[in-house]
């Protein structure tokens, strides 16, 4: 794993190849009853059905109710993109089978679910309609990730620089070209992990108390932000001298953070337990000299 030793270094500021995907987390709940043309099975799964679709339901609400975007035709492209979502269970919050006066035997579930809108259509957005969503505080959180530069030899200084539309809270997670992952924030020396929008931040800087350093392996390496309007959920790490070593498996981190806390807020009731969320992805190589 690399060392980030205690260096202060300032390099230029470079714009470099990104990767984001913005989604919205929810908790719903999801209701069916056997009936008479239903097994147990059959209901189990209607009733995880009935919760994914309150959860895409929740998630257009929220983009209307809260009058997220200004830009009519734009809202009514994300409005068109999230009505056919794809939802994912991220965690199983609880499930038990009841019975109902006059329904019989009936099986409710509470999920927390990710609604990611349908790719084609945000792709189909024109590119000044993406920009729109990148740099408008209205619209559904959308975060970017870069470096200073793309490539690096060894003993050279790495620097992170990260930028949201609205305020957010982020995980800044690097992998090396071992598959090691380290947590860059927060860290042991920095807890808080609140950015403001419409702000570059750098890193590191601040209270942190380490610098990037080339050193080996190397090869192909990565930044990855997690970034929510709630607190990320919690993964497990280590202290590893001025940051985190993430001990959670790589293939599990992105489900992980994505268990957001949920808080209730907003203008409608419905939209209440919806938070919005944004990966963000930067490639980097590391050489020898």
């Amino acid at each position: 794993m690399k060392r980030f030793l205690l260096v202060i270094a300032l390099l230029a500021l470079l714009a470099s190849e990104l990767h984001a995907a913005e989604s919205m987390v929810t908790e719903v709940e999801g209701y069916a009853c056997m009936g008479d043309d239903r097994s147990r099975k059959q209901t189990e799964l209607a009733a995880f059905n009935d919760a994914k679709r309150k959860a895409a339901e929740f998630a257009v609400v929220h983009i209307q109710s809260e009058s997220l975007v200004k830009d009519g035709m734009l809202e009514k492209d994300l409005v068109s993109a999230y009505a056919n979502a794809q939802v994912k269970v991220v965690q199983e919050l609880d499930k038990k089978w009841y019975k109902e006066e006059g329904l019989g035997d009936c099986f409710k579930v509470s999920i927390k679910a990710e609604v990611l809108p349908d790719e084609k259509a945000m792709a189909a957005l024109a590119e000044d309609r993406q920009k729109s969503l990148e740099n408008d505080p209205g619209s559904p959180l959308s975060v970017r990730v870069w470096t200073d530069k793309k490539r690096y030899r060894e003993g050279e200084r790495i620097k992170v620089y990260l930028k949201g539309n609205k305020p957010f809270y982020g995980r800044v997670v690097y992998r090396d070209a071992g598959g090691s992952l380290v947590q860059l924030l927060p860290n042991p020396y920095r807890e808080s992990s609140y950015f403001n929008g419409g702000v570059v931040y750098e890193l590191p800087s601040g209270g942190d108390r380490y610098d990037m350093v080339v050193s080996a392996p190397l090869g192909n390496e990565a930044v990855t932000v997690y970034a929510s309007t709630a607190p990320p959920g919690d993964v497990e790490v280590e202290a590893d001298g001025a940051v985190f070593g993430i001990k959670t498996k790589p293939s599990d981190l992105p489900l992980m953070t994505r268990g957001v806390k949920i808080t209730a807020k907003g203008k409608s009731s419905q939209s209440a337990g919806v938070a919005e969320f944004s990966e963000a992805k930067t490639d980097l190589s590391t050489e020898t000299n």
